[in-house]
């Protein structure tokens, strides 16, 4: 279970990463977005990554906080979203 662990771990910081580079350098306000709402998902799944590893179920509810923040957060900026000036 350790190295599974540990190897979910190190992807999703790559994948963190990876995707932090997308927030930072996205040409547009929905690759900005779309990056932070990426970047939320792996939040929920180090969460729940760290939930089997230590068998604590006291993270659920703020694995289920963090992704209604996340979703109202995406649905929001959508909904009123300036244009990209191009």
């Amino acid at each position: 279970m350790t190295v599974v662990a540990v190897t979910a771990g190190v992807l999703l910081s790559a994948a963190a990463l990876i995707t932090a580079y997308r927030v930072l350098a996205g040409p547009s306000t929905i690759d900005r977005v779309v990056g932070i709402d990426s970047m939320l998902a792996m939040a929920i799944c180090g969460l729940a990554v760290w939930a089997a590893y230590s068998r604590d179920t006291t993270v659920v509810p703020g694995m289920v906080a963090l992704s209604l923040v996340s979703f109202l957060g995406s649905a929001a900026v959508t909904r009123f979203r300036v244009q990209d000036e191009t």
